[in-house]
């Protein structure tokens, strides 16, 4: 069965937020829907107390339609997330939020991005590849749920 045609946003009239406690109701569905092991509440709260998390939401109108985080720690960011919600995967959300990653982490003196992505996820490989994100590793059996490999990926963003 085809997937549907993802729903053509106004990229203009997104709104990225902080990740926050109150929007955890709005979140968890979506994280639930997307992934077969999907984080739990308490590590969506640990986001928000730690430092060097930078977690955010795409909202369109009220309706969440995206959301992710990386840490930087010293010189380098680490994807956590990205997820886009199902209605909108194609709509070019998760370019979005890795073109704001790159910016918003090389303003904060991040030069390298750094991320794990399951062997099988062959679209945000294919995302990441026309990103100018290279592979550069295999972590065998990293998603505990599944026993699935995970492929490591990087970018250079800033620095000599």
């Amino acid at each position: 069965m085809d997937e549907p045609d993802p729903i053509t946003l106004d990229f203009d009239q997104l709104r990225l937020v902080p990740l926050a406690k109150e929007h955890l109701p709005l979140l968890l569905p979506v994280e639930h829907e997307a992934y077969p092991d999907p984080w739990t509440q308490g590590m969506f709260l640990q986001e928000i107390k730690n430092g060097p998390s930078h977690f955010y939401l795409a909202f369109h109108g009220d309706e969440l339609v995206a959301y992710g985080g990386y840490w930087l720690i010293l010189d380098e960011m680490h994807i956590t997330k990205i997820t886009v919600a199902q209605p909108y995967r194609g709509s070019g959300l998760g370019v979005a939020f890795m073109a704001f990653f790159e910016e918003h982490g090389r303003g904060l003196g991040g030069i390298i991005i750094r991320l794990e992505v399951r062997a099988s996820n062959v679209a945000a490989r294919k995302l990441y590849a026309r990103a100018g994100f290279t592979e550069i590793g295999v972590r065998k059996r990293y998603y505990a749920a599944s026993g699935e490999d995970a492929v490591v990926m990087a970018k250079k963003i800033g620095g000599a």
